[in-house]
């Protein structure tokens, strides 16, 4: 098994997905940053460590973990451990908590910073076993770190339809899909599940990393909409909490808590209703590829709404973490944002072109549609593609080769898939290398490997559709 050793990688909690054991030297490597804090003025640690890690050669990235991990431990042998205990403490202080922390803890959670916030990286189950168990049962996750919000008004639509490439105005009411926020470049700001709730009510929810530049986004271009007489406001639920119940017992489960007919709500369908006594915003969609729901409770209910799904499937849905979570969206093709998607990707790269509805595609209308719509009819430069390798699983970052060993792309995300018991990747290649079959090579730790491209999702989507 391969591990991605650079500074970026261990300091992204979700190295944990695939690198458990490496939880050691994060820890250590966050004394280490306290150690020369005390050690050395501020100047010169703000120069430091305010380099950026595209900069850092990978020869300097490579071999030097284990010496520092000896000298840091021999450090900490000598160094007054009540003061380093303060301070991480003192550190894990300033993470933002969801209402299920505590429960979290209780069951074997282990904490890990992300976006933020502390989550769950896992439980007692390995990620492999918790991988597998969403797939053959099913899976809980807290997924409250996530920013719902709603738009409300008479031109909410046309407002989103300015900053997103989705057709609002023609989904059904109480209806959604999958959509990208972009720039002026044409690149991608995030992507979003968005629902439209009625004429003048929609409902999306955005990424926890991304939350802070989405509202800004969001509110600034809402001032000039409403500054030339636009109809349009907005509510961001940090009152509520958000559960993701996913797998073949996520509808069996939960329809003991509710009087809704669940077989008669599809995929990418919403409703407001009283789940567990509780008023609930309920989503048929997920991050797995598997069947489920997220479920956007009031805080003050969503433990009790925690243990009631876990108790009516007699322990078969497990609490999962954000490791499975990552294996499991992996497997199903889909982008993880910061990583297979960012500020200069666009919707038509990543494949998802799909998303951009018919009018959109002909009258335009959104934030970088000259670039986009271009792209769509003469092709773009390079394509988000799916890949199986052999020898260590690749990474972010990885070099991906044709077979002349020319540089042709990147892969943005891989690992080993618990499911289908072998490596698999997505990356963006050349156009036209871009074909299911066509054989790469690709570079893990300096050495190459075989390679190909293929079709995702690598593990077939379950969704519930009609049929």
């Amino acid at each position: 098994m391969g591990f991605d050793l650079s500074p970026k990688a261990l300091l992204h909690p979700l190295l944990f997905t695939h690198q458990p054991f490496l939880f050691f030297y994060y820890f250590i490597f966050k004394t280490f940053l306290i150690y020369i804090q005390e050690s050395i003025s501020s100047r010169l640690v703000s120069r430091l460590f305010t380099k950026k890690p595209e900069l850092t050669t990978q020869k300097t990235m490579r071999g030097g973990l284990w010496q520092l991990g000896q000298s840091i431990t021999r450090r900490l042998g000598q160094s007054d451990k009540k003061t380093i205990a303060r301070r991480c403490y003192a550190s894990e202080a300033d993470l933002k908590k969801t209402v299920l922390y505590d429960f979290h803890v209780a069951h074997g959670g282990k904490m890990v910073p992300f976006a933020g916030w502390s989550m769950p990286i896992q439980y007692k189950d390995s990620i492999m076993e918790s991988t597998l168990n969403c797939r053959e049962n099913g899976s809980l996750f807290d997924v409250s770190h996530m920013c719902g919000l709603s738009l409300k008004g008479k031109d909410c639509i046309p407002f989103l339809e300015k900053l997103v490439i989705a057709d609002v105005a023609g989904l059904a009411p109480g209806t959604g899909s999958l959509t990208v926020f972009t720039n002026e470049k044409g690149g991608a700001i995030d992507d979003s599940v968005i629902t439209k709730v009625t004429d003048d009510h929609i409902y999306l929810v955005v990424n926890a990393g991304c939350r802070d530049k989405d509202l800004a986004h969001i509110e600034e271009h809402m001032k000039a909409f409403k500054a030339k007489g636009g109809d349009v406001s907005w509510h961001i639920y940090d009152e509520r909490s958000l559960l993701a119940l996913q797998g073949p017992l996520a509808a069996p489960t939960l329809q003991h808590l509710t009087k809704e007919d669940l077989s008669k709500l599809y995929f990418g369908e919403f409703r407001i209703i009283d789940i567990n006594g509780a008023k609930c915003f309920l989503t048929r969609t997920g991050y797995t590829g598997e069947d489920g729901f997220e479920i956007s409770v009031p805080s003050e209910n969503a433990l009790d709404l925690a243990k009631a799904l876990l108790e009516k499937s007699e322990g078969k849905i497990r609490l999962t973490g954000l490791g499975a979570r990552d294996s499991l969206r992996l497997e199903a093709g889909l982008c993880l944002y910061g990583n297979d998607m960012e500020q200069h990707t666009t919707p038509v790269e990543a494949g998802l072109t799909w998303a951009i509805g018919k009018r959109r595609r002909a009258k335009g209308g959104f934030l970088g549609a000259d670039v986009i719509l271009k792209q769509i009819a003469e092709g773009p430069p390079i394509r988000r593609v799916g890949l199986f390798s052999a020898g260590p699983p690749a990474r972010s970052h990885s070099e991906i080769q044709n077979e002349n060993g020319e540089n042709i792309g990147e892969v943005t995300s891989g690992g080993f898939s618990p499911c289908l018991k072998k490596n698999i990747a997505m990356g963006y290649v050349k156009s036209g290398l871009h074909k299911p079959g066509t054989k790469v090579k690709i570079v893990v730790r300096g050495k190459t490997y075989e390679g190909s491209v293929t079709k995702m999702p690598f593990v077939p989507a379950k969704y519930y559709k009609p049929t």
